[in-house]
């Protein structure tokens, strides 16, 4: 079923995505709110208490009408709530076109534009980048976004799947990760700010709930990329990014279609005073800086942005195999 389930929402996500201002996002961030401000109270037990509230609550919830539906009616409902579950929480929809609009304004020849959609995207200030490092930090949030959309839920609902838990990993993956996010973003805007101790446990617990899911896709990458190479720009330069887990991606990407990445990081522009709402769909900026020394390889041109999306949908095609083939023999078993 999971096989289906994910295929299902894929085909789904690409006729009709999901927007970004749509009340399943607007909810989960009025949910985020309401638990940061009735449970925690500044000490590192009142962030454990609040974060569980916040991510496994949820992921509970979408289980418990998983087992409901299969019990009450049977798989075909069930599978349906699974198709649902994953339309909300994957699919390359939901980022890629901040991607396609920049490659797009690269072809034209407008980098100015390019500059601006990616400070749009990330909230950073990019108005004195070159147009290599524009492409470079396109591909570098581009590829996270990836992960964080396809491949992680992916690995989460799939190995979950196998116990009857798949929607439990789908949400605990996108709600972990949204909340680590969310939760840094709110303090660092000063509009109800989360304590330190939410943050810490919120990133602590992101890093931990990552932590598979990121050497996979990296797996994933060195599979059908240049294999030899991703894996020793992995094992000798992820150490340098900042964030573990990023690091083993963006590492194994960066040898996989031979380009070079990290360097310099992008200074964030908040805006305090901003009425814009937080969108929970992509943007990665919010994150800790991409601030590291810079893997081997060649500088980052647009023809690469075309590699990587080569690299990306080659990754899904492999997952998409390896899923069938299990789903085969446990029909055939």
């Amino acid at each position: 079923m999971s096989f289906f389930a994910i295929l299902f929402a894929f085909l789904i996500e690409q006729v009709r995505p999901l927007g970004s201002h749509n009340p399943i996002h607007t909810g989960l961030r009025v949910w985020a709110r309401w638990v940061s401000r009735n449970f925690d109270a500044g000490k590192p037990h009142h962030g454990w208490v609040a974060w569980s509230l916040a991510v496994v609550g949820p992921a509970l919830v979408a289980l418990g009408i998983h087992w409901l539906l299969m019990a009450a009616i049977g798989w075909p409902a069930a599978m349906l709530w699974n198709v649902a579950v994953l339309y909300t929480t994957l699919g390359f929809r939901q980022f890629s076109h901040h991607f396609t609009e920049i490659r797009d304004a690269l072809d034209a020849g407008d980098e100015t534009l390019a500059r601006q959609l990616l400070a749009q995207w990330q909230r950073v200030d990019a108005s004195e980048l070159p147009r290599s490092e524009i492409v470079r930090h396109v591909i570098e949030y581009s590829v996270l976004a990836a992960h964080r959309h396809v491949f992680g839920v992916l690995a989460w609902y799939s190995v979950l799947a196998a116990f009857g838990l798949g929607p439990a990993g789908a949400v605990l993956y996108r709600m972990g990760e949204f909340v680590a996010r969310y939760w840094k973003y709110r303090n660092r805007i000063h509009a109800q700010p989360a304590s330190q101790a939410l943050q810490d446990s919120a990133g602590r617990a992101w890093g931990v709930i990552d932590w598979v899911p990121a050497r996979l896709t990296a797996i994933a990458f060195a599979v059908v990329g240049s294999f030899e190479e991703a894996i020793d720009c992995w094992r000798n330069y992820a150490q340098r990014f900042p964030n573990d887990n990023d690091g083993v991606i963006l590492a194994a990407t960066s040898g996989a279609v031979n380009v070079r990445l990290g360097g310099e990081a992008l200074k964030p522009a908040f805006a305090p005073n901003s009425t814009q709402p937080f969108a929970s769909t992509g943007g990665l900026g919010l994150e800790p800086p991409l601030d590291t020394a810079s893997t081997p390889g060649r500088e980052a041109e647009p023809q690469h942005l075309r590699s990587i999306v080569g690299l990306v949908w080659r990754s899904v095609v492999l997952w998409m195999v390896l899923l069938a083939l299990l789903t085969l023999a446990r029909l055939l078993g």
